[in-house]
């Protein structure tokens, strides 16, 4: 059994049609993201445009210092390409501003501040133009817990959450996605050299059999065995995943009500 999740073609109907759905089940005159000039924020744009047309859609590139030049070019030329309005605001400043209060941080808690500061940004923007946050997260990366906690994990919908990066990949091939943003190293870009992949310490295909591996209730030895991939691998995997579950929930709540939400309150 081969463990690698796969792409199909009507998962672009899925995603199209849900965000055209929750577009008018909300009101919003459209949609903004944050555009990296990565796989995943170009995959979505395009996803948003092709579901309620480009006009409705609003690129925003957050840069800031450590952001590389073919990474702000590559996002302005892919929403040239996709015909969506498309803004730049350098985040410096912003980030200046807190540092200069909090002190000296470590690059982890600088990493957290840039990453809120974008968020702060995306729903100023949604809030003063009527909008909605479209977030860019792949299923891999929630799962493991890769990503900031009100930061880029703060948005409206997740279009691609529920896609490992290996059918995000083959996603954005089928979509038309040049090759040379398909090639390019995963990064949040929050310092020089960062990667994805030198962050989680795995290589995203075998991250994805493993975690695909999880979703279908296997053992890890079972894992291990159907993939390849050595034990202590999927072990510490699933000890990411475990480690994360408050990433993916709203906060916990004592329960004094007859009904208590994120318990058994059902919207």
């Amino acid at each position: 059994m081969d463990l690698t999740p796969r792409f199909r073609e009507d998962q672009v109907g899925i995603v199209t049609s849900f965000l055209r759905h929750h577009l008018e089940d909300s009101g919003r005159r459209g949609f903004v993201l944050g555009m990296s000039g990565g796989l995943d924020s170009c995959l979505v744009a395009k996803l948003c445009a092709m579901a309620v047309g480009p006009r409705q859609v609003l690129g925003l590139s957050l840069p800031e210092a450590a952001t590389a030049t073919s990474h702000r070019r590559d996002a302005r030329e892919w929403a040239r390409k996709l015909r969506i309005p498309f803004r730049e605001v350098p985040i410096d400043p912003f980030v200046r501003s807190f540092t200069a209060e909090l002190g000296r941080l470590n690059r982890r808690l600088a990493g957290n501040v840039k990453a809120r500061v974008r968020m702060i940004l995306l729903y100023h923007v949604a809030g003063s133009e009527d909008r909605l946050v479209i977030g860019t997260g792949n299923k891999s990366e929630l799962l493991c817990g890769y990503f900031t906690k009100m930061g880029d994990g703060g948005c409206d919908f997740l279009p691609i959450g529920d896609l490992y990066k290996t059918q995000v990949r083959a996603m954005a091939a089928q979509l038309g996605v040049p090759k040379r943003l398909l090639a390019k190293p995963p990064t949040a870009g929050l310092w020089p050299g960062q990667t994805d992949e030198g962050e989680l310490g795995i290589a995203y295909e075998d991250l994805d059999r493993i975690l695909h591996g999880l979703e279908l209730h296997l053992t890890p030895a079972e894992i291990a065995e159907r993939a390849g991939i050595p034990r202590r691998s999927v072990d510490r995997v699933e000890r990411l995943v475990a480690a994360s579950v408050h990433k993916r929930k709203m906060p916990l709540i004592p329960k004094v009500g007859a009904r208590t939400l994120g318990l058994d309150w059902r919207e």
